[in-house]
């Protein structure tokens, strides 16, 4: 059987599990739709949790960005990583407790007011539909070159899917669908890291691989070999940085505390029956996606030394024919800048403006192809950063039911936060706008409805984002973390852990913070990108990792107006408490 063959039926089959999964769970109740009914076991919701968590960025884009930026792509394994620790230990449990449906929800309840919900509502339609665009763009990408069809076309695809299981199923099919995108995913993760690693190393394990000797009989380890590798090529060594310690710090932190204010992974928690079972359950979320996040360094390092071994100095004429096969969708491209009909890749842009259209695809990628040709660097050929984990198994020339396999695991990764990310969405539309704010007395009937209205608008909007990105998949995800850190996060912290914090520094909080970064970030990406260098940066802090400096504005202002407006209500103070204090304690063991 061909290749291309084995990918429609590895595709085929999985896409028929997940709405088959869909039909089956289909939820028949609001809480059905929202929470799954309540009564996801920990193991199964820790392996939901960890498909929804890891998406295209990280499935298909982190490794790329790593495989590129060498040391300074550790930031996304050490943010998103740390993140996830910090939600479990400090948020999840205690918003289980609190026993509603969405994050909303509880600064709505938390901070006694309505505009608070509205207001955080605003908040996570801005970080949802900011994440999705990477998780839309990740779809396109693989359907444009495994399934054969270009990237629009490819997002379309993914949208009707993820229509059928999210809008049908909500989040009882959801999670259950996500049980078996992770096992698809994790399972096409390792396969090719396995192969690759025995392949350059002779050590099957890619974790140790990373750290062993390559087998070219030279005695050099990997990271020795790719640090020569690319010193030859004119870049510096894979193994040392170069972002400012300042940057490196608010990127990972800007990752990290984001992650606790995803409101996407947070409502997981809220499908489980008790407290305990959300601690629990984000314990094994957390050993599933240490599978795959201690193996994407292995796979960033072998990515880079088989693309480099492949393609430089290898003549136009004998390049390899995954190559061609990427670069008939404008993912990758050559121009030959010397005449000598031979691909040089070395330090620099190949076309002008390609830092530009580097994230695009399609009429975008054909005008950084056609673009005037800078002169003042060697560097022939265009690469995007989001295909190199795709192509890996192409590259290691491995056999075709693991390309297979790579194409069905990076539509699993993407799809799967896609339908998470819809069902926010959804559920804050339906659920705190129209029942607890604008339309209380609508039927539970009409707020299913509402809620499977909200979700198909929200897929046409996420369609168009993933049609036209605002840069790579791992890049715009980061976005997404900055925002959430900005704007949800110190509202869900200070509404636990303090019982003075009231409605009017919550909501100025919000706000600012959410103002400022999406503004800082806007300015940079969209409305001047050329500006776009650590000159022009505040304190040297880049577009990813500014959501720390709007964290720390959400706080003061929330503490200065705090100090400045009314006191929070005594039932507010009990609220907070009863959410804190374990059951069963009393007197001096409640403090």
């Amino acid at each position: 059987m061909s290749t291309q063959a084995l990918i429609y039926l590895f595709v085929g089959i999985s896409f028929a599990l997940y709405i088959g999964i869909a039909i089956w769970t289909r939820a028949g109740s609001t809480k059905e739709f929202y929470v799954a009914g309540g009564g996801v076991h920990p193991v199964v919701n820790g392996m939901a949790t960890a498909a929804d968590w890891m998406s295209a960025a990280s499935f298909i884009s982190m490794a790329g960005l790593i495989a590129f930026m060498g040391y300074d792509g550790s930031v996304y394994l050490m943010g998103w990583t740390g993140g996830y620790v910090m939600l479990a230990l400090l948020l999840a449990p205690y918003l289980r407790k609190f026993g509603q449906f969405t994050v909303p929800d509880f600064i709505g309840t938390r901070y006694y007011s309505k505009v608070a919900r509205t207001v955080a509502v605003v908040c996570l339609i801005f970080i949802s539909f900011t994440y999705i665009a990477g998780q839309m763009r990740g779809v396109g990408i693989v359907f444009s070159r495994f399934l054969d069809v270009d990237v629009t076309m490819g997002v379309i695809i993914g949208m009707a899917i993820v229509f059928v299981y999210a809008v049908l199923g909500g989040m009882k099919g959801i999670t259950y669908t996500q049980v078996a995108q992770y096992c698809v995913l994790i399972f096409a993760y390792m396969v090719p890291a396995f192969f690759l690693s025995m392949m350059i190393t002779g050590n099957p394990i890619p974790q140790i691989g990373l750290g062993s000797t390559v087998n070219d009989g030279s005695g050099m380890y990997v990271l020795q070999k790719l640090d020569e590798s690319l010193q030859m090529m004119g870049f510096g060594p894979y193994t040392d940085g170069s972002k400012s310690m300042i940057d490196v710090f608010c990127i990972t932190a800007a990752l990290m505390i984001g992650t606790a204010g995803l409101p996407h992974v947070i409502v997981r928690f809220f499908t489980v029956p008790k407290a305990s079972d959300a601690r629990r359950s984000a314990g094994w979320a957390l050993i599933f996606i240490a599978l795959l996040y201690t193996t994407a360094p292995a796979v960033a390092a072998f990515a880079r030394l088989n693309f480099n071994d492949s393609v430089n100095n290898t003549a136009y004429a004998e390049a390899p024919a995954w190559f061609t096969n990427w670069e008939k969708n404008h993912l990758i491209a050559w121009t030959d800048k010397n005449g000598d009909g031979v691909m040089q890749v070395a330090k620099g842009d190949p076309f002008k403006g390609a830092p530009e259209y580097t994230g695009e695809t399609g009429a975008a990628g054909e005008q950084a192809v056609s673009n005037e040709i800078l002169t003042d660097n060697a560097n022939e050929v265009y690469v995007d950063k989001d295909i190199m984990v795709l192509a890996n198994p192409e590259i290691g020339n491995l056999p075709g039911w693991v390309i297979a396999l790579v194409a069905a695991g990076g539509l699993a990764a993407a799809l799967s936060t896609a339908a998470g990310l819809l069902l926010v969405i959804s559920t804050a539309v339906s659920h705190d706008l129209m029942k607890s704010t604008f339309k209380p007395d609508i039927s539970e009937k009409g707020e299913l409805l509402a809620a499977r209205v909200a979700a198909t608008c929200a897929i046409v909007v996420a369609g168009f984002l993933g049609i036209y990105p605002p840069g790579w998949v791992a890049q715009v995800v980061a976005f997404a973390f900055g925002l959430a850190a900005a704007s949800l996060f110190p509202a869900i912290f200070m509404g636990i852990f303090s019982k003075t914090m009231n409605k009017e520094g919550a909501i100025s909080g919000m706000v600012v913070g959410l103002a400022f970064t999406f503004l800082y970030i806007a300015y940079f990406k969209l409305w001047n990108p050329d500006a776009n260098v650590a000159e022009n940066w505040l304190f040297g802090i880049s577009p990813e990792g500014i959501g720390v400096v709007g964290m720390v504005l959400n706080f003061v202002v929330a503490l200065v107006v705090m100090k400045m407006s009314a006191p929070v209500p005594a039932h507010v103070g009990q609220l907070v408490e009863s959410i804190r204090v374990p059951r069963g304690a009393t007197g001096a063991h409640a403090h």
